[in-house]
């Protein structure tokens, strides 16, 4: 099991990928605590979501480990996908399914009853087009079915890939609603974001990712005991 802190959902050290002869990380290190929300950022390209995806156990580091609760990503996957809630930029639903189809296999690959497919996609506020089929919805209706999708899960660690991207306002306020539900139950999230607007009011502290390399922390590791707010936020 990985030596991770009491008091971390996520931890990564050192971690490296390459494709080929490409290294796209290099010796990233970052923490989320339980209880918060660690931002991500960084342009295209950087390395946002190969971080997340080798969190997600999607893909195998070449150098450095990470931990979810404890469960390392390669040795202990398994115990990771119990744990964790990722939302990629693209939603992979299937289009040629209804809304309440989409939901109802995934409650069945979870073990989980139709009943509580039907109140998540309440929840979402997709009830209304429940028997429409994906192919047809908008951008922003696609994304809040991966949310509800998520939602099942329960997850204890929200691994969000640009989560904000086709939402309006309302959309907004749901992601943050989710978000701000699992932090108050002591679970935690890392979101990859190109801009940080929505989600300043959410986010505890920030690290910037360049190039594969984290470039600046907010606060720096060695004064955690005392987080440094993100401007704007109270």
């Amino acid at each position: 099991m990985f030596n991770a802190q009491p008091d971390r959902a996520l931890d990564v050290s050192g971690l490296g990928k390459r494709f080929g002869a490409r290294w796209v990380l290099r010796g990233v290190s970052l923490d989320v605590r339980r209880g918060e929300a660690v931002g991500l950022l960084g342009p295209n390209g950087s390395g946002k979501s190969t971080v997340l995806r080798i969190v997600a156990t999607l893909l195998r580091p070449n150098a450095g480990a990470a931990a979810v609760n404890g469960f390392d990503v390669v040795r202990e996957a398994g115990g990771v996908r119990g744990q964790v809630g990722y939302l990629a930029h693209s939603p992979g639903l299937y289009d040629d399914l209804t809304a309440r189809e989409n939901l109802w296999f995934a409650a069945d690959m979870l073990g989980s009853p139709h009943a509580a497919a039907e109140a998540t996609l309440e929840r979402v506020g997709l009830a209304h087009v429940a028997g429409d089929r994906v192919r047809g919805f908008s951008a922003g209706m696609q994304r809040r079915l991966a949310l509800a999708r998520l939602i099942l899960r329960n997850p204890r660690v929200l691994l969000l890939d640009e989560p904000y991207s086709n939402l309006d306002a309302d959309g907004v306020a749901l992601m943050n609603s989710v978000i701000a539900g699992i932090l108050r139950s002591g679970g935690a999230a890392l979101v990859a974001l190109h801009e940080l607007a929505p989600a300043r009011a959410m986010l505890k502290r920030t690290c910037t990712l360049v190039a594969g390399r984290i470039e600046a922390p907010s606060p720096e590791r060695a004064s955690r005991d005392q987080p440094v707010p993100i401007p704007g936020t109270d």
